[in-house]
């Protein structure tokens, strides 16, 4: 089983602040992490830290982040491919976190946006029946179609997270085999909640629904069989950026080294890396490591 995750890197910027800017405001902030981020990155390094191959494909622009991008995933245990795009810049987060954790994410697309669909499906080239590919939203419409029509041809399970949003993200349903959005991106797209929120994206197409839902824990549902809960797992919050991406990473993960669907023990598996993940400060510097990967996938 290999996991291919074609999507962004970028380079995350954060910045310490006590509130929220107001329009028109100038507030004071302090200098946090600069890190690997982007959710196509933090998925993949997660699930290669999990012991799972895996592959990333990630447009990257022609100036000294793309270098850094290179340096930082060189580290990884990730087979990484960065297309390079002429003339574009490499995108960039900044990342404003506030005393409880909690944060508001600005994401350049310029290099997202002009993946061409041709380069990105020659990452599925070596794809086999049985493999993954996972998707989220910073590329293009035309992009993940594309991707998301040749995984399905070639037999693979089809994975989305729909972040950012876009408006036609619903005509991709029938493609998806499993979709994993926070309570905020499935009240968006359905206009329910929680487990009416998977039944209404059900119906739409999508066979599998993973909704996380932050303190409350997380939900698998839509597949037609009783939901599935579980509970978040206790952590004391410092910063939840790459927490969602690490839930995501870890199930998937979890399930494929196991060689089952995904199950409640995935998403506890999930639950209790995303637990480590908010503990810490920094994107992927703030992922469980391969040792502690190790041992969150050996409980049960």
């Amino acid at each position: 089983m290999h996991a291919y995750v074609i999507g962004n890197a970028v380079i995350d910027e954060t910045i310490l602040v006590d509130q929220w800017p107001a329009a028109g405001a100038s507030i004071f902030g302090r200098q946090g992490s600069s890190d690997l981020g982007g959710k196509g990155a933090n998925q993949a390094v997660v699930m290669a830290r999990c012991g799972l191959p895996t592959s990333l494909v990630a447009p990257v622009g022609d100036d000294f982040r793309a270098g850094t991008i290179a340096e930082r995933l060189a580290a990884e245990p990730v087979q990484s491919r960065l297309v390079r795009l002429a003339g574009h810049a490499t995108d960039f987060s900044i990342i404003f976190t506030t005393p409880d954790g909690e944060n508001a994410i600005v994401t350049t697309a310029d290099a997202a946006e002009n993946l061409r669909p041709a380069d990105a499906l020659a990452a599925l080239a070596q794809a086999e029946a049985g493999d993954m590919a996972v998707l989220q939203g910073n590329l293009s419409e035309a992009t993940t179609k594309a991707l998301l029509r040749e995984a399905r041809g070639r037999g693979m399970v089809t994975v989305f997270n729909p972040s950012p949003l876009r408006p036609a993200f619903p005509a991709l349903w029938p493609l998806v085999d499993i979709a994993f959005l926070n309570a905020g991106e499935a009240r968006a797209l359905t206009g329910a909640e929680r487990e009416a929120a998977a039944a209404v994206l059900h119906a739409q197409g999508v066979g599998e629904v993973v909704l996380t839902l932050g303190s409350g824990g997380a939900l698998l549902g839509g597949s037609g069989s009783a939901p599935i809960r579980v509970a978040a797992a206790p952590a004391t919050a410092v910063d939840t950026t790459g927490a969602g991406d690490t839930f995501t990473g870890v199930a998937l993960a979890s399930a494929l080294l196991r060689g089952t669907r995904l199950d409640e023990l995935a998403l506890l598996h999930a639950a209790r890396a995303s637990a480590l993940t908010v503990s810490r400060k920094g994107t992927s510097s703030a992922f469980p490591s391969v040792e502690e990967m190790s041992a969150i996938l050996a409980q049960r």
